[in-house]
């Protein structure tokens, strides 16, 4: 007779992960839980908290100069990154802890490391084996960056979070809601900011009347537009400039270079195939409407399987495959008519 460690072992931390986890426990079965980086994944830890502690702070320079005509006399301002950097840190740090405590009231037993798939029962973490009856994927994904020379000197939207200072020139390149946020970010503490889009106006796949309202706010807050260009190379000036040459001949010279291009399941070196669990060819796991990969026993949710890449829609994937496969229920995953 086979024996397992745990019914249910999770890899990653996430939001679907540590909802399936609790769930599943709250069934009855053994789980354990493994995150290589902090507990609440790219919402609580690098998305959607820390960005609006960010674009929060970056309205108040708005707010004072307006505050004159509301009969305010606000006195003299000044704004401080690493304070800033310094709270939101604060704000994770209590987060993560919440994420960890629900975890152990609910029994989860939590492992710091990555897992590796050994084969479609055992995961590693740590060097150290782990046998489940099931597994589920919770991995998430992480931000793209162009394949181009000198790709290494810009940043991406995790890294923007910590950054020691604020930059005084950005370039950021992309036109999706991530790129056109930071740049509002950028651009309320204060920096100069470029947004650099190969298409002809930011937000494509938006609404026609909301794209041209936005980009039009965005200009007139002192945001600039670099359309119809590619960047081919970035090289780091001995200042520590980044100079950026585009398709087009241009050339210019920024503090701080980001790119918004996209995101990708995070499943490189995961074992996967080693599991018998199928991808498509951008690494995002393949699914049915149970969240069940190619692998009987191997589900998947959230990000990684690349179909609704939002919060609410991994936690309800997540819950959905624990009330499915421990709680008598049947749930498929219902992806129509999300209001985003």
């Amino acid at each position: 007779m086979t024996t397992f460690d745990y019914s249910l072992f999770v890899i990653g931390g996430g939001s679907g992960g540590v909802r399936a986890a609790r769930i599943t426990a709250g069934h009855g079965a053994r789980v354990a839980l493994c995150e290589e980086s902090r507990l609440g994944g790219t919402c609580v830890i690098r998305g959607c908290v820390p960005k609006k502690l960010l674009m929060f702070a970056s309205q108040f320079a708005e707010a004072f100069e307006d505050a004159a005509g509301y009969g305010w006399s606000v006195g003299e301002t000044s704004f401080h990154w690493p304070d800033l950097v310094a709270a939101k840190e604060r704000e994770i740090s209590r987060l993560e802890g919440v994420y960890r405590r629900l975890l152990e009231s609910a029994g989860v037993e939590v492992f710091d490391g990555r897992g590796q798939l050994l084969d479609a029962h055992t995961v590693e973490v740590g060097g150290r084996r782990i046998r489940a009856e099931r597994i589920l994927i919770a991995v998430g994904g992480r931000p793209s960056r162009l394949e181009i020379p000198g790709s290494e000197h810009a940043i991406v939207s995790d890294d923007a979070f910590d950054l020691p200072e604020l930059p005084q020139r950005v370039l950021i390149i992309g036109g999706g809601y991530i790129a056109v946020e930071f740049a509002g970010i950028f651009n309320g503490l204060g920096a100069e900011v470029e947004v650099n889009y190969r298409k002809e106006r930011v937000l494509r796949g938006f609404d026609e009347d909301v794209r041209r309202v936005v980009e039009a706010g965005m200009q007139g807050r002192g945001i600039a537009f670099r359309y119809g260009s590619v960047p081919e190379s970035i090289e780091l000036e001995p200042d520590g400039r980044r100079r950026v040459h585009f398709d087009d001949g241009e050339n210019a010279v920024y503090d701080q270079v980001m790119f918004a291009t996209g995101r990708h399941p995070y499943t490189g070196e995961l074992g996967l195939e080693q599991a018998g669990v199928e991808t498509t060819a951008s690494g995002a796991v393949v699914v049915n409407d149970y969240s069940r990969t190619t692998a009987p026993n191997i589900h998947a949710v959230g990000d990684v399987t690349d179909r609704v890449a939002l919060t609410p829609v991994a936690l309800m994937e997540g819950h959905a495959f624990a009330d499915t496969v421990y709680g008598g229920m049947d749930r498929p995953c219902d992806h129509a008519n999300i209001p985003a």
